[in-house]
């Protein structure tokens, strides 16, 4: 049994027809492809972020290598049975300020997870002149046994006649 359509009908169930099959294609097959590109896209947006980050990681894991075995090689020229306190001791002779020194207290503190061992010595001097301060405190920080200055508090007395009275702080790590 065929129905008799007319031709306006025919045309509007043809046209229905290319709707109907232009929609189907657009929503199973063009916008997944769209979607699954943008998504491809995104993706690697996020990959090229990430490998940019583990380049900068990277490099700063280079530089702390480099930076720990410089520390090592540094350590492994220290006299044997380096002691800061008597480092300390020894360029206050060679600065002529061991007679200045009223009192240095050491003190050792052992690190969580380390071989080391962070050594303090608390020195006061009393009556330094600023040379001799400055020439001491560069003989610290130069030395290649890789100690440094923590803390350094000057103080000029007004019934004090001449130098400064200074107590600094010196650290460093010892096996």
């Amino acid at each position: 049994m065929a129905i008799k359509l007319k031709k306006r009908e025919r045309y509007a169930i043809y046209a229905a027809g290319v709707f109907i099959c232009i929609f189907v294609g657009l929503q199973f097959i063009v916008f997944p492809f769209l979607d699954k590109r943008e998504q491809v896209q995104r993706s690697l947006q996020v990959k090229t972020r990430i490998l940019a980050d583990m380049v900068l990681l990277k490099t700063e894991y280079e530089s702390l290598r480099n930076q720990a075995d410089s520390a090592k090689s540094r350590f492994s020229k220290r006299p044997r049975g380096f002691t800061l306190f008597s480092f300390l001791d020894d360029l206050a002779g060679k600065a002529r300020i061991k007679s200045n020194i009223t009192y240095m207290k050491p003190s050792i503190s052992t690190q969580k997870n380390s071989p080391y061992k962070l050594s303090l010595v608390e020195m006061k001097l009393q009556a330094v002149t600023l040379n001799q301060l400055t020439t001491y405190l560069h003989m610290v920080e130069t030395s290649p046994n890789m100690v440094r200055v923590k803390r350094l508090s000057i103080l000029k007395k007004e019934n004090q006649k001449s130098g400064i009275n200074v107590v600094l702080q010196v650290e460093t790590l010892e096996t």
